[in-house]
């Protein structure tokens, strides 16, 4: 079993002051290249609760170190929690989803913002240690599950409804989870589509990930089907970085923190079939560098493909990087008159 002093003794050693702040950073390239350095700030006794010394206690107290295979590290910096939770503005009433909670040092700060939080965690061992934690307070349940396979609407919507027969004026949940990098990918796709059942999901993500997300540009090797995906679904934001050094153990990567504010269906683009319209855009990038007369000739004749694109608009000889999510729209609308 690894103790408590073997868990001290892999860690570096973190500055604690009492009045550092947290800046947010920018997301220009050059500020993505500063120095990962940052201090872990103990501002206040709620803040202590889940500082350097408080998560090693409770993983110790389950005799567990962090598993590679499930993706996770642990946040060190109780004002990074903080954070988190402003950046969703989480306020007294919020019903609020969290994957993966860990110790629980994100869902005190949820809990102490006055929301009622459903936390889905795989780890058995996490999933005990959480419920113990907030066994005295109703404002909490966990769930052991793997989050990319649970019925996630079937979990959220009977407390919705709690909520309106309640007279109450909620209407959507959030999201707000310091995610294993490994899932995310798939935490984005399962959940963007739910703006009906969510108004945010705020993430804090891989930082290269959220920055490709949030500002892949057109005619760059890094903008792909996901960017169209995120910008029909949400209106994203890169809200802070995260260096590495905040987290147990130490990723190779820094992170950062993205607010996805959801749309909901009548906001979304017109097309006559999301299924149909994401087939034509993965169709297109699997050809990237093909011409999209030649990428989209499956779908009908290299001449009429290149007649939806002049009625839309846009050269014949595009190619899909050169395609805004409104272009794609045109286009889809056009070749379903073909």
């Amino acid at each position: 079993m690894t103790t408590a002093v073997q868990l001290f003794h892999s860690l570096p050693p973190i500055a604690f002051l009492p009045t550092a702040t947290v800046p947010a950073a920018k997301s220009s390239a050059g500020a993505r290249n500063q120095p990962a350095s940052l201090h872990v700030v103990c501002s206040s006794r709620k803040s202590r609760d889940d500082d350097y010394h408080a998560t090693l206690k409770a993983l110790n107290s389950k005799g567990r170190f962090p598993r590679k295979s499930l993706g996770q590290h642990y946040m060190l910096n109780p004002e990074i929690n903080e954070q988190l939770a402003r950046a969703a503005n989480v306020e007294e009433g919020d019903v609020v989803l969290e994957i993966g909670p860990g110790t629980g040092s994100l869902t005190n700060v949820l809990i102490n913002s006055g929301a009622t939080v459903l936390a889905i965690e795989k780890d058995p061992h996490m999933v005990d240690l959480v419920r113990e934690r907030f066994e005295t307070t109703d404002k909490f349940k966990v769930l052991q599950e793997d989050f990319v396979k649970c019925h996630i609407r079937s979990h959220i919507s009977p407390i919705l409804e709690s909520r309106k027969a309640l007279n109450v004026s909620l209407i959507r949940a959030k999201v707000v989870s310091n995610l294993p990098f490994n899932i995310s990918t798939d935490v984005i796709k399962l959940l963007l589509p739910m703006g009906d059942i969510f108004s945010e999901v705020v993430l804090l993500l891989q930082e290269e990930t959220a920055v490709r997300l949030v500002e892949s540009s057109l005619r760059t090797s890094e903008y792909r089907p996901i960017n169209i995906f995120v910008n029909f679904y949400s209106e994203p934001e890169y809200n802070f970085r995260v260096p590495r050094t905040n987290f147990f153990p130490q990723p190779n990567v820094d992170a950062a923190v993205v607010t996805f504010r959801l749309k909901q269906a009548p906001d979304y683009p017109s097309v006559a079939s999301t299924k149909s319209f994401f087939s034509m855009v993965h169709s297109a990038f699997n050809g990237k560098r093909k011409m999209l007369r030649r990428s989209l000739q499956h779908i009908c004749p290299s001449n009429e493909i290149e007649r939806a694109l002049g009625d839309a608009g846009l050269p014949t000889t595009s190619r899909p990087e050169e395609l805004t999510l409104d272009d794609f729209v045109k286009l889809y609308n056009m070749i379903a008159k073909v």
